[in-house]
């Protein structure tokens, strides 16, 4: 893998953070502790003058000691056991008002975290969801690019011409501007993927081996749903955790 990066600033559209919502954060700690070598501590702002914080009851995982990831109780047993990837923004509130502009949803308005930062839930025209991240004493990843944190997300979609002309309109430099990393990509679903399959993000953790974590994977309770392959960045495999959350193993 290439080493990793710590994040002194976030650009507008740059994958700054990642959380799983669960329904039992302590069976999440035992799987990613093992399986990534992450430990954790609590969010200790839980409370906002408004009432409960988006983070209340979470962990913040990480790794050699550099925020990677949080893991979130799930509020409502309707929603999907899920990873999610945050978009960073200077601007919640302005960023929310152009998605809306550009076609997507506003699922969850700007909220604060504690001193931690500002976050929102929005979704894309085809309704694949992710996050804002205004980050506040939490820019975002501490670490990415390595074993064990961040690697890349790659958003599944039905209508390319669609989501290209979205995520390019908001967030042009980061995609293309001069001295761009590459963190995000996105793949057309075609015939060959499940035909109940919706467009969503899939989250990517670098690994030294995808072949030999997959046991792993297995043994904590997880499940391989695509085995290794190659792609234009890296050779990746497909898995969910113990709880039935999707993310990728990502070996460049």
């Amino acid at each position: 893998m290439a080493g990793s990066e710590g994040s002194a600033a976030f650009a507008e559209g740059v994958p700054c953070w990642t959380d799983a919502q669960l329904p039992d954060v302590e069976a999440g700690k035992r799987f990613y502790g093992e399986l990534f070598g992450w430990t954790f501590e609590p969010f200790d702002k839980t409370e906002e003058p408004t009432g409960p914080s988006p983070y209340a009851g979470s962990v913040r995982a990480h790794l050699d000691g550099e925020p990677v990831a949080a893991l979130v109780p799930k509020r409502d047993g309707r929603m999907p056991t899920v990873w999610t990837v945050y978009f960073a923004t200077p601007d919640a509130d302005d960023l929310a008002d152009r998605i809306r502009e550009a076609g997507g949803q506003v699922i969850t308005a700007p909220v604060p975290v504690g001193p931690y930062g500002t976050m929102a839930l929005a979704a894309d025209p085809e309704s694949a969801v992710f996050g804002l991240w205004e980050g506040g004493t939490l820019p975002g990843f501490g670490r990415r690019h390595g074993p064990g944190s961040f690697g890349w997300v790659e958003l599944y979609a039905r209508d390319t011409a669609v989501a290209d002309s979205f995520y390019a309109g908001l967030f042009h430099d980061a995609l293309f501007g001069p001295g761009t990393t590459r963190d995000f990509g996105r793949v057309l679903v075609t015939e060959a993927f499940p035909a109940e399959m919706p467009p969503h993000f899939l989250v990517h953790f670098g690994v030294d081996d995808c072949e030999a974590l997959l046991g792993t994977v297995v043994r904590l309770g997880g499940r391989v749903q695509a085995p290794p392959f190659d792609t234009s960045y890296g050779r990746v495999a497909v898995v969910t955790d113990n709880q039935g959350a999707s993310f990728a193993l990502l070996q460049t």
